[in-house]
């Protein structure tokens, strides 16, 4: 039996988040510039995103760009910014043709022109797929999301459009930028770092976490299997106990 065939395909997370880590320092392990890193990581994320919505899982978010990520140097940002560009123009057609709908979440206003425009363009020729969700995060960071739903809060607020008293945790669900889908189940990170990076804080308060010591150039077809079988193969309580989950 093959690896795929050990799925429960009635048991797949619905929504499952990945930091895509290690496109530098796989690029660094062969000598040649960090910016091939990235290239070669697009390979995975095709791979990746066509394993996910074959299998059927619903939605998919890809920490792409963080806001740390405007410090690198100058040249890797810019070749950044262009690569995304010119990936989500050539992505579209496949994206349609495996009913995949383009999303993004961040401060999408901080992006170049026309890195923006070509993902707007993308969003609106694949808002009609109706099988699984693709977000980006692109220059997000969970901390610069939760201040920023502080803030709509507190200006509705400010303009009587709701008083303070009402605000709770449902309230605050709807001011994030993932409003429209359900928390991740599955969190994968690569590369054999242990971190969260300032991603989904909020949203991974009861995410299963899975690390692989791949870099994300290496993470393929059979790597995305593992992770789920191991989702597959936890107790997920929410803080209850294990007899109180079982109990019918």
């Amino acid at each position: 039996m093959g690896i795929k065939e050990k799925i429960d395909l009635n048991k797949l997370p619905k929504h499952v988040a990945i930091i895509m880590d290690g496109n530098g320092r796989w690029a660094k392990k062969r000598g040649i510039l960090r910016v091939l890193g990235h290239r070669q990581g697009i390979k995975s994320v095709r791979t990746v995103v066509e394993t996910a919505a074959e299998l059927g899982v619903e939605y998919l978010t890809l920490y792409t760009f963080s806001t740390e990520n405007w410090n690198r140097p100058q040249f890797e940002v810019n070749a950044l910014m262009e690569l995304f560009v010119t990936t989500i123009a050539k992505e579209i057609n496949a994206l349609k043709q495996n009913n995949i709908r383009l999303n993004a979440i961040g401060d999408l206003n901080s992006l170049p022109e026309k890195c923006r425009k070509e993902l707007e363009k993308g969003m609106q020729e694949t808002a009609s797929s109706s099988g699984c969700t693709l977000t980006l995060a692109l220059s997000y960071s969970a901390r610069w999301e939760i201040v920023r739903a502080a803030k709509l809060l507190a200006q509705k607020v400010a303009e009587k459009q709701l008083i303070w008293q009402d605000i709770d945790e449902d309230m605050f669900v709807n001011h994030l930028c993932t409003s429209n889908f359900p928390d991740p189940e599955l969190l994968i990170r690569t590369s054999g770092e242990f971190r969260i990076s300032n991603y989904l804080l909020f949203q991974i308060a009861y995410t299963e976490l899975y690390f692989t010591e791949k870099f994300w150039p290496d993470f393929g077809k059979d790597d995305f299997y593992e992770a789920i079988l191991s989702y597959q193969q936890r107790e997920r309580r929410f803080g209850k106990t294990s007899e109180q989950t079982q109990k019918p």
